[in-house]
């Protein structure tokens, strides 16, 4: 089928405008070479190839973006907005505030594998803050606060600001050092995001050489969270956090992490804006770093194959906006790719309840589009899966809206037809009738081209 068949059904039209209006310096700083495994901020098993994103029609390092840090940047530059200093916190605070991004989504990882390892260590643990598009890093006495941030074109944005008061507050873009850790398999073959888990001593080093783990909703709970602190309950299933390795895999023993609801034990939590590091906020994380890196995928992936298919139009002196069979086929193959994510394919069926440590499941919840019954995309199951209806709420996201419309076409025509009962394909039969006819009636009612 062409992919430019399914856009009547939908009725799809481009809805942003994506005029470059601001640019933002280069990086001065070079990313730690260890492995990045707690800065989330990551299909195939193929290596990454950083040329193919750097060349046009991405053209990554230099494209313009809007995504929100770089919104932030912006009014900072106009006068429009001031960012408070804390003597404690630095700039921490204020941006979280301005960035919208909750307090409640803290997560703590103790892994010196991110930027500035040298700040980080079971007894200091760097701090991770997010919402649905940006992520924050924090480290205790730590040069700068780094970001991640979700651009509607260009996907994952990686950038830091200096915690100093001097000469004001400064977003610096990084256009390529974050990618030695940011752009590989592990993150769908893009500059995307990621959560590791690692075996980790007692002085934070990973140990590498025991195994590590990028996890999302698809892994095994007892892989989960090496190297990162956790706080709420989780009954009799096991993972890897609160935990440090004296020796190898087969020795490590997940019984002492477990059902941990204060962390006091392990650090003094009073130097951070919360004493807690909540399970459900780790799970959601783990989630959307992913899903987020399946969306930006379809997105270069049909953006590069129509970019190729129209040149060889010219050369071949076909029509020009005929799209080969090869674009097709890969178009399609992105498709199956966003669905699968979408539709929380092969997810790890929890065997006992979980619940959280503090209100960011409430206020995850109360951040979403609902329909006429008060239903969201958003609402928790927490005891045989994430999710109650399980199709992700990026649904509903910038980038989403943002997908191409011949692969968004693609993928909105696939998940009518598969919640609709037509596309009974194996790797959907974990969904029911009662949530597939539950999908449909939310995203009738919060999604436009369902409606």
């Amino acid at each position: 089928m062409e992919p430019r068949s399914m856009l009547d059904r939908f009725n799809l039209t481009p809805r942003f405008n994506l005029t470059p209006r601001f640019n933002l310096t280069r990086c001065p700083f070079v990313t730690a070479t260890v492995v990045v495994t707690a800065f989330v901020l990551t299909h195939s098993t193929a290596p990454a190839q950083p040329g193919r994103y750097e060349q046009p029609p991405i053209n990554y390092s230099e494209a313009e973006v809007h995504d929100r840090v770089a919104r932030l940047a912006e009014k900072i530059e106009l006068g429009e907005v001031t960012l408070d200093y804390d003597q404690r916190f630095g700039y921490l605070k204020s941006v979280l505030d301005h960035l919208d991004v909750p307090v409640s989504s803290q997560t703590l990882v103790f892994s010196k594998t991110s930027l500035q390892l040298q700040r980080i260590s079971p007894h200091r643990p760097r701090s991770l803050y997010f919402n649905d598009d940006v992520y924050v890093g924090y480290c205790q006495y730590g040069d700068v606060l780094e970001f991640a941030a979700t651009d509607a074109q260009q996907g994952a944005t990686f950038y830091t600001l200096k915690q100093s008061e001097e000469g004001g507050p400064n977003f610096v873009r990084d256009r390529g050092g974050c990618l030695s850790c940011h752009a590989s398999s592990r993150t769908q073959n893009i500059p995307g995001y990621l959560v590791r888990s690692v075996f980790t001593d007692a002085g934070g080093r990973p140990q590498l050489g025991s195994g590590t783990f990028t996890t999302d909703h698809t892994s095994d709970f007892k892989d989960r969270w090496g190297g990162w602190y956790v706080t709420g309950n989780h009954g009799s299933m096991r993972h890897m956090g609160n935990t440090i390795s004296e020796g190898d895999e087969h020795s490590f023993d997940r019984e002492p992490g477990a059902n941990q609801e204060d962390l006091t034990n392990y650090f003094s939590t009073k130097t951070y804006l919360a004493p807690h590091s909540d399970i459900v906020a780790l799970m959601v994380l783990e989630h959307q770093t992913q899903m987020h890196n399946a969306i930006a995928a379809a997105n270069y992936e049909t953006r590069q194959a129509l970019y190729q298919s129209y040149q060889m139009n010219e050369m071949l002196g076909r029509e020009k906006d005929y799209v080969s069979e090869s674009a097709q086929r890969r178009i399609a193959s992105s498709a199956d790719r966003v669905l699968k994510y979408l539709l929380m394919c092969d997810e790890f069926q929890l065997t006992d309840r979980v619940s959280g440590s503090t209100a960011f499941a409430d206020e995850f919840v109360a951040r979403g589009k609902r329909d006429a019954r008060g239903r969201t995309l958003r609402d928790f199951d927490l005891q045989t899966r994430l999710f109650k209806y399980p199709c992700s709420y990026l649904i509903h996201s910038d980038a989403f809206a943002a997908l191409p419309d011949a692969v968004r076409g693609t993928v909105l025509s696939r998940l009518m037809d598969t919640l609709e009962g037509r596309d009974d394909s194996p790797q959907y039969q974990h969904l029911t009738e009662p949530m597939r006819r539950g999908i449909l009636e939310i995203l009738r009612d919060t999604l436009p081209e369902f409606r």
